[in-house]
Protein backbone atom coordinates (compact mmCIF):
# COMPACT_ATOMS: atom_id res chain seq x y z
CA UNK A 1 0.00 0.00 0.00
CA UNK A 2 3.10 2.27 0.41
CA UNK A 3 2.62 3.03 -3.70
CA UNK A 4 -0.28 4.83 -3.35
CA UNK A 5 1.08 7.01 -0.63
CA UNK A 6 4.01 8.28 -3.09
CA UNK A 7 1.56 8.60 -5.52
CA UNK A 8 -0.62 11.35 -3.07
CA UNK A 9 2.94 12.87 -2.35
CA UNK A 10 2.74 13.93 -5.99
CA UNK A 11 -0.70 14.59 -5.53
CA UNK A 12 0.24 17.37 -2.80
CA UNK A 13 3.13 18.65 -4.65
CA UNK A 14 0.03 19.52 -8.10
CA UNK A 15 -2.22 20.85 -5.71
CA UNK A 16 0.24 23.35 -4.59
CA UNK A 17 1.04 24.32 -8.15
CA UNK A 18 -2.92 24.73 -8.71
CA UNK A 19 -3.20 26.64 -5.86
CA UNK A 20 -0.24 29.08 -7.07
CA UNK A 21 -1.41 29.34 -10.51
CA UNK A 22 -4.99 30.48 -9.44
CA UNK A 23 -6.53 27.26 -11.55
CA UNK A 24 -9.00 25.93 -8.22
CA UNK A 25 -11.81 27.85 -8.89
CA UNK A 26 -11.62 27.41 -12.77
CA UNK A 27 -11.25 23.47 -12.77
CA UNK A 28 -14.04 23.18 -10.18
CA UNK A 29 -16.52 25.73 -11.57
CA UNK A 30 -15.81 23.89 -15.25
CA UNK A 31 -16.85 20.39 -13.45
CA UNK A 32 -20.20 21.90 -12.01
CA UNK A 33 -21.41 23.19 -15.10
CA UNK A 34 -20.60 19.90 -16.76
CA UNK A 35 -21.85 17.87 -14.22
CA UNK A 36 -24.85 19.87 -14.17
CA UNK A 37 -25.72 20.01 -17.43
CA UNK A 38 -25.01 15.90 -18.08
CA UNK A 39 -27.69 15.51 -14.80
CA UNK A 40 -29.38 17.87 -13.97
CA UNK A 41 -28.71 20.90 -11.44
CA UNK A 42 -30.13 18.93 -8.28
CA UNK A 43 -27.16 17.80 -6.32
CA UNK A 44 -29.63 15.70 -3.89
CA UNK A 45 -30.21 13.98 -7.61
CA UNK A 46 -27.16 14.19 -9.85
CA UNK A 47 -24.17 12.61 -7.59
CA UNK A 48 -21.52 13.77 -9.39
CA UNK A 49 -22.66 17.40 -9.23
CA UNK A 50 -22.89 16.71 -5.37
CA UNK A 51 -19.19 15.38 -5.53
CA UNK A 52 -18.56 18.64 -7.66
CA UNK A 53 -20.27 20.82 -5.00
CA UNK A 54 -18.98 19.58 -2.46
CA UNK A 55 -15.48 20.17 -3.79
CA UNK A 56 -16.66 23.65 -4.15
CA UNK A 57 -17.69 24.14 -0.71
CA UNK A 58 -14.35 22.73 0.44
CA UNK A 59 -11.74 25.61 -1.57
CA UNK A 60 -14.14 27.87 -0.53
CA UNK A 61 -16.03 29.16 -3.84
CA UNK A 62 -18.34 31.89 -3.40
CA UNK A 63 -21.82 30.78 -3.62
CA UNK A 64 -22.65 32.67 -6.22
CA UNK A 65 -20.38 31.64 -8.56
CA UNK A 66 -21.48 28.06 -7.87
CA UNK A 67 -24.79 28.81 -8.18
CA UNK A 68 -24.21 30.72 -11.48
CA UNK A 69 -22.06 27.72 -13.01
CA UNK A 70 -25.08 25.53 -12.20
CA UNK A 71 -27.38 27.70 -14.17
CA UNK A 72 -24.90 28.06 -16.90
CA UNK A 73 -25.46 23.79 -16.97
CA UNK A 74 -28.95 24.04 -16.58
CA UNK A 75 -29.17 26.64 -19.53
CA UNK A 76 -31.05 29.17 -17.08
CA UNK A 77 -27.66 31.24 -18.13
CA UNK A 78 -25.72 31.75 -21.48
CA UNK A 79 -22.16 30.38 -21.09
CA UNK A 80 -19.55 28.28 -22.78
CA UNK A 81 -20.92 24.28 -23.64
CA UNK A 82 -17.48 22.33 -22.51
CA UNK A 83 -16.90 18.57 -23.86
CA UNK A 84 -14.70 16.35 -21.81
CA UNK A 85 -11.82 15.28 -23.61
CA UNK A 86 -9.39 12.49 -22.15
CA UNK A 87 -5.92 12.57 -24.06
CA UNK A 88 -2.86 9.67 -23.29
CA UNK A 89 0.21 9.14 -23.65
CA UNK A 90 3.76 9.09 -22.00
CA UNK A 91 5.95 11.63 -20.51
CA UNK A 92 9.41 12.12 -20.04
CA UNK A 93 11.00 8.79 -18.68
CA UNK A 94 8.24 7.07 -20.00
CA UNK A 95 5.65 7.35 -17.30
CA UNK A 96 1.75 6.65 -18.43
CA UNK A 97 -0.34 9.86 -18.67
CA UNK A 98 -3.82 10.32 -18.50
CA UNK A 99 -4.85 14.19 -18.97
CA UNK A 100 -8.58 14.94 -18.65
CA UNK A 101 -9.73 18.12 -20.27
CA UNK A 102 -12.76 20.57 -20.55
CA UNK A 103 -12.77 22.33 -23.94
CA UNK A 104 -14.93 24.25 -25.97
CA UNK A 105 -12.49 23.71 -28.64
CA UNK A 106 -11.11 20.58 -29.37
CA UNK A 107 -8.57 21.82 -32.22
CA UNK A 108 -6.93 24.32 -29.92
CA UNK A 109 -7.01 22.02 -27.04
CA UNK A 110 -5.18 19.07 -28.68
CA UNK A 111 -2.68 21.69 -30.58
CA UNK A 112 -1.66 22.86 -26.39
CA UNK A 113 -1.35 19.27 -25.08
CA UNK A 114 0.14 18.11 -28.17
CA UNK A 115 2.68 20.69 -27.45
CA UNK A 116 3.44 20.10 -24.05
CA UNK A 117 3.84 16.44 -24.64
CA UNK A 118 6.87 17.43 -27.09
CA UNK A 119 8.22 19.93 -25.44
CA UNK A 120 9.02 17.75 -23.04
CA UNK A 121 10.06 14.86 -24.29
CA UNK A 122 7.07 12.90 -24.49
CA UNK A 123 4.76 11.44 -27.14
CA UNK A 124 0.82 12.07 -26.83
CA UNK A 125 -0.70 8.51 -27.99
CA UNK A 126 -3.95 6.83 -29.19
CA UNK A 127 -6.92 6.36 -26.91
CA UNK A 128 -6.33 3.41 -24.97
CA UNK A 129 -2.70 3.32 -24.72
CA UNK A 130 -2.75 3.92 -21.61
CA UNK A 131 -5.81 4.12 -19.96
CA UNK A 132 -5.82 0.65 -18.85
CA UNK A 133 -2.83 1.29 -16.14
CA UNK A 134 -5.79 3.35 -14.04
CA UNK A 135 -8.76 2.70 -12.33
CA UNK A 136 -10.91 5.33 -10.69
CA UNK A 137 -11.15 5.00 -7.26
CA UNK A 138 -12.74 7.93 -4.70
CA UNK A 139 -9.48 9.08 -2.59
CA UNK A 140 -9.18 11.31 0.33
CA UNK A 141 -6.48 12.10 2.61
CA UNK A 142 -6.63 13.07 6.13
CA UNK A 143 -3.95 14.78 8.30
CA UNK A 144 -2.28 12.79 10.95
CA UNK A 145 -3.08 15.60 13.65
CA UNK A 146 -6.62 14.85 13.30
CA UNK A 147 -6.91 11.37 14.89
CA UNK A 148 -4.97 8.10 15.75
CA UNK A 149 -3.50 5.90 14.10
CA UNK A 150 -6.14 3.22 15.44
CA UNK A 151 -9.22 5.47 15.13
CA UNK A 152 -8.65 5.96 11.41
CA UNK A 153 -8.05 2.31 10.85
CA UNK A 154 -11.74 1.48 12.76
CA UNK A 155 -12.91 4.66 10.41
CA UNK A 156 -11.81 2.69 7.58
CA UNK A 157 -13.61 -0.50 8.43
CA UNK A 158 -16.50 1.09 9.46
CA UNK A 159 -16.92 3.07 5.86
CA UNK A 160 -15.66 -0.54 3.96
CA UNK A 161 -12.78 1.18 2.60
CA UNK A 162 -11.38 -1.00 -0.33
CA UNK A 163 -8.20 0.00 0.45
CA UNK A 164 -6.09 2.65 3.38
CA UNK A 165 -2.85 3.49 3.99
CA UNK A 166 -1.06 5.04 7.56
CA UNK A 167 1.66 6.84 7.39
CA UNK A 168 3.52 9.63 9.87
CA UNK A 169 2.67 12.17 7.67
CA UNK A 170 -1.43 11.13 7.02
CA UNK A 171 -3.68 8.85 6.46
CA UNK A 172 -5.19 7.77 3.00
CA UNK A 173 -8.73 6.07 2.32
CA UNK A 174 -9.53 4.53 -1.31
CA UNK A 175 -12.86 3.75 -1.91
CA UNK A 176 -15.15 2.43 -5.19
CA UNK A 177 -16.17 5.49 -7.26
CA UNK A 178 -19.77 4.67 -6.63
CA UNK A 179 -18.85 4.98 -2.72
CA UNK A 180 -17.26 8.16 -2.74
CA UNK A 181 -20.31 10.60 -2.10
CA UNK A 182 -21.27 8.46 0.65
CA UNK A 183 -18.29 7.94 2.75
CA UNK A 184 -17.47 11.82 2.20
CA UNK A 185 -21.13 12.51 3.67
CA UNK A 186 -20.04 10.07 6.30
CA UNK A 187 -16.60 11.77 7.24
CA UNK A 188 -18.22 14.56 7.60
CA UNK A 189 -21.26 13.80 9.65
CA UNK A 190 -18.29 12.72 12.18
CA UNK A 191 -16.96 16.14 11.67
CA UNK A 192 -13.61 14.49 10.15
CA UNK A 193 -11.64 17.28 8.09
CA UNK A 194 -10.72 16.05 4.71
CA UNK A 195 -7.53 17.77 3.17
CA UNK A 196 -8.14 16.26 -0.14
CA UNK A 197 -11.43 14.77 -1.66
CA UNK A 198 -11.99 13.23 -5.34
CA UNK A 199 -12.69 10.75 -7.84
CA UNK A 200 -9.59 10.18 -8.81
CA UNK A 201 -7.87 7.89 -11.60
CA UNK A 202 -4.98 5.87 -9.37
CA UNK A 203 -2.08 3.61 -11.18
CA UNK A 204 -2.52 0.04 -11.07
CA UNK A 205 1.23 -0.46 -10.06
CA UNK A 206 3.73 2.84 -10.04
CA UNK A 207 7.17 2.81 -11.82
CA UNK A 208 9.88 3.92 -10.22
CA UNK A 209 10.96 6.99 -11.68
CA UNK A 210 15.39 7.59 -11.90
CA UNK A 211 15.93 10.59 -9.84
CA UNK A 212 17.70 12.38 -12.81
CA UNK A 213 14.19 12.48 -14.91
CA UNK A 214 12.82 13.62 -11.62
CA UNK A 215 13.22 17.67 -12.59
CA UNK A 216 12.02 16.61 -15.95
CA UNK A 217 9.09 14.86 -15.65
CA UNK A 218 8.03 17.78 -12.43
CA UNK A 219 8.80 20.17 -15.15
CA UNK A 220 6.13 18.74 -17.93
CA UNK A 221 3.29 18.00 -15.13
CA UNK A 222 3.48 21.57 -14.33
CA UNK A 223 3.37 22.46 -17.80
CA UNK A 224 0.12 20.15 -18.71
CA UNK A 225 -1.80 21.72 -15.62
CA UNK A 226 -0.90 24.88 -16.43
CA UNK A 227 -3.15 24.74 -19.66
CA UNK A 228 -5.72 26.10 -19.27
CA UNK A 229 -8.51 23.85 -20.36
CA UNK A 230 -6.70 21.10 -18.28
CA UNK A 231 -8.73 19.48 -15.67
CA UNK A 232 -6.67 16.92 -14.26
CA UNK A 233 -3.59 15.08 -15.33
CA UNK A 234 -2.81 11.83 -13.73
CA UNK A 235 0.68 9.37 -13.89
CA UNK A 236 2.06 5.92 -12.44
CA UNK A 237 5.66 7.46 -11.64
CA UNK A 238 7.03 7.07 -7.81
CA UNK A 239 9.95 9.11 -6.34
CA UNK A 240 10.63 8.94 -2.40
CA UNK A 241 9.28 12.64 -0.64
CA UNK A 242 11.99 13.65 0.23
CA UNK A 243 13.38 14.07 -3.78
CA UNK A 244 10.61 16.54 -4.55
CA UNK A 245 11.75 19.70 -5.36
CA UNK A 246 10.20 22.22 -3.03
CA UNK A 247 7.35 24.63 -3.88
Amino acid sequence: MSGHSKWSTIKRKKGAIDAKRGKVFTRILREVTVAARLGGGDPAGNPRLRAAVQEARGNNVPNDKLERAIKKGTGELEGSVYDEVTYEGYGPGGVAVLVETMTDNRNRTVGEVRHAFNKHGGNLGENGCVSYMFEQRGYFSIEAETMGEEDFMELALELDAEDFTTEQSGYELFTAPDAYNGVREALEQRGIEVSSGELAMVPKTLVPLVNDKLPQVMRFMEAMEDLDDVQNVWSNFEVEDNTLPSS
